[in-house]
C-alpha cells in the first residue's frame, strides 16, 4: 500500500511539473492567436478564415502533413542544439553557419567521395558515413567557440556570430567556385546532386516526408537521455546553473563547456546534413537562411526540454507550411506568419508579461541561459 502511496505520488508530481512547464508556452501561444486575431480583424480580414486556412494548410491532408514534417525537421534539430546550449549556461547563437558547414561537407562528400574512390558506394556505407562527416564539422566549427569561451573567457555570442560570418562567406566562395555544379545549364551557386547513395528515401511514396524525421525525433530522445539519465548530462547541466560550484565538485568545467558546445553543433550540423541526404540531394546557397536564428525562438518556446523543442518545432514548421493556405483564403500576407511567431517569443521570453495578465505565480527552476564576458 505505501509503495502504491508513494508511485502515486510520483506520478502525480511528474504531471503537476509538466504542467507548470507547459503553461507559459500555451498562454503565451493563445496571447499571441488572440492579438493576431485583433490585428487581421483590424486591417479588415477574419480570422477565423485565417485560422482555418492555417489549420488546413498544414494538417488538412496527408500531402500538408507530410510537408509539416519536412519543415520540422531541420527545426527539431537546430532547436535542440540550441537547446542543449541553454542546459550548459551558453548561448549558441551560431546555429545558422554550424548548420550551413555541416550542409556544405555533408554535399562534398556525398558527391565527391565516389569520384575520389574511383567507384560507388554501397548506401549502408556512403549514407552513414555523410551523416557522420555533416554532424563531426558543426560539431568542430562550434568547438572553436566553445574553446575560446573555456580559455579565454571569450563571449560564446560574440564569437559565434563572427564564426557565422566566416562560415557563410567561405561557403559562398566555394559555391560559387570550387564546388559549384558544373552543368552548363546552371547558373545558382550550388553544388552538384549527391550520389543516390547517400540519399535518404522518401518514408511514403508520394510524400515528401523521409527518414531524417524519425532520425530527428530519436535524437529528442537521445538528447532527453542524456541530460535526464547520464552523469555527463548532470555535468552539463551543474556547469549552467552554476560553474564555480561544479568547479568545486570536482568537474572539468572547461571539457565540460567546449563538450557541450561540440554536441550542440554537431545537432546544427545534423540539421543541414538532414536536409541535404533527405530533401534537397545537394546544398544550394542560402536554403538555410532563418533557420538557426529560429531555432533560437524554438529552444526558448520549447523551455529547453527535448519534448518542447518538438512540439515547438511541429508548431513553427506547421505555421510556415500552412502560411501559402491562409494567404490564399484571405489574401493577408505571410508576414503574418513572421508577427505570430514574434508575439509567441515575446511571451515566452517575457513570461512575466504572461504571469501578470493570468495571474500566475513564478516558481520553478531557471534555465542560465548565457553569462558575462569572462564567466
Amino acid at each position: 500500500m505505501q509503495a502504491e502511496t508513494q508511485a502515486g505520488s510520483k506520478v502525480k508530481r511528474f504531471a503537476r511539473s509538466a504542467l507548470d512547464a507547459l503553461l507559459i508556452p500555451f498562454l503565451s501561444i493563445l496571447t499571441a492567436v488572440l492579438l493576431g486575431a485583433v490585428i487581421i480583424i483590424s486591417v479588415g480580414g477574419n480570422p477565423l478564415v485565417a485560422y482555418y486556412g492555417l489549420l488546413q494548410g498544414s494538417f488538412g491532408s496527408a500531402r500538408a502533413i507530410s510537408e509539416t514534417a519536412v519543415w520540422a525537421t531541420p527545426y527539431i534539430f537546430a532547436g535542440l542544439a540550441v537547446a542543449l546550449a541553454f542546459k550548459g549556461g551558453l548561448f549558441n547563437i551560431g546555429a545558422e553557419g554550424q548548420l550551413a558547414v555541416g550542409a556544405t561537407t555533408a554535399a562534398l562528400i556525398g558527391y565527391a567521395l565516389p569520384e575520389w574512390l574511383g567507384y560507388n558506394l554501397p548506401p549502408i556505407i556512403h549514407l552513414p558515413l555523410v551523416i557522420l562527416v555533416g554532424a563531426g564539422m558543426g560539431a568542430l566549427w562550434a568547438a572553436i567557440a566553445g574553446y575560446l569561451k573555456a580559455y579565454t573567457g571569450g563571449h560564446e555570442v560574440i564569437n559565434t556570430i563572427m564564426l557565422n560570418y566566416i562560415a557563410l562567406n567561405t561557403i559562398s566562395f566555394l559555391l560559387n567556385g570550387p564546388m559549384k555544379d558544373p552543368n552548363p545549364n546552371n547558373v545558382i551557386a550550388r553544388t552538384p546532386e549527391i550520389a543516390d547513395s547517400a540519399r535518404f528515401t522518401p518514408i511514403f511514396d508520394g510524400l515528401r516526408v523521409h527518414w531524417g524525421f524519425i532520425l530527428a525525433l530519436l535524437a529528442a530522445f537521445l538528447i532527453w537521455w542524456l541530460l535526464g539519465k547520464t552523469t555527463l548530462g548532470f555535468e552539463i547541466k551543474t556547469v549552467g546553473l552554476n560553474p564555480d560550484a561544479a568547479k568545486y565538485a570536482g568537474i572539468n568545467v572547461k571539457r565540460i563547456i567546449i563538450l557541450t558546445m561540440a554536441l550542440s553543433g554537431m545537432l546544427a550540423g545534423l540539421a543541414g546534413t538532414i536536409e541535404v541526404t533527405g530533401l534537397n540531394y545537394r546544398h544550394e546557397l542560402g536554403f538555410s537562411v532563418g533557420y538557426g536564428f529560429d531555432a533560437i525562438a524554438i529552444a526558448l518556446l520549447g523551455k529547453s526540454h527535448p519534448l518542447g523543442v518538438v512540439l515547438a518545432s511541429l508548431l513553427f514548421a506547421a505555421m510556415r507550411n500552412g502560411a501559402t493556405r491562409m494567404q490564399f483564403l484571405t489574401q493577408m500576407p505571410v508576414d503574418l506568419i513572421s508577427m505570430l511567431q514574434a508575439l509567441i517569443l515575446l511571451f515566452v521570453a517575457a513570461d512575466a508579461i504572461i504571469r501578470y495578465i493570468y495571474r500566475i505565480k513564478s516558481q520553478g527552476e531557471q534555465v542560465v541561459l548565457t553569462r558575462g564576458w569572462g564567466g
